[in-house]
């Protein structure tokens, strides 16, 4: 019996393991769902428009953004532009798929 337990516990740990090295988040190229977070991006007034949809909070973020005039080449850099983006936007307070805080330094991933 205590064998099968052990099993059955085994078997828990990898599916958790599993599940969490699939998020559509990914930290080492600064990516959701194959889209980048940085470069031009669009804030859009509507959901449906949006590539990402976005909850701006002060503590525990996904992405630590910081806006530039100019070139918005590392993870977390956004220039906003109106046209020729890289990514659409959209800031939502319910249902969000990443959590982003805006600073002044150091953006990115932690």
């Amino acid at each position: 019996m205590k064998y099968i337990s052990q099993i059955a516990l085994l078997f828990i740990v990898s599916l958790v393991c599993t599940a969490a090295s699939s998020l559509p988040l990914a930290q080492e190229n600064c990516k959701f769902e194959g889209k980048k977070l940085y470069g031009k991006i669009r804030f859009v007034e509507s959901a449906s428009n949006a590539d990402v949809k976005i909850k701006i909070v002060n503590s525990f973020p996904d992405l630590k953004v910081k806006l530039v005039e100019n070139f918005a080449d590392d993870c977390g850099e956004w220039q906003v532009v109106e046209y020729g983006e890289d990514l659409k936007v959209y800031v939502a307070e319910n249902f969000a798929d990443i959590k982003v805080k805006f600073v002044t330094s150091f953006p990115g991933m932690d």
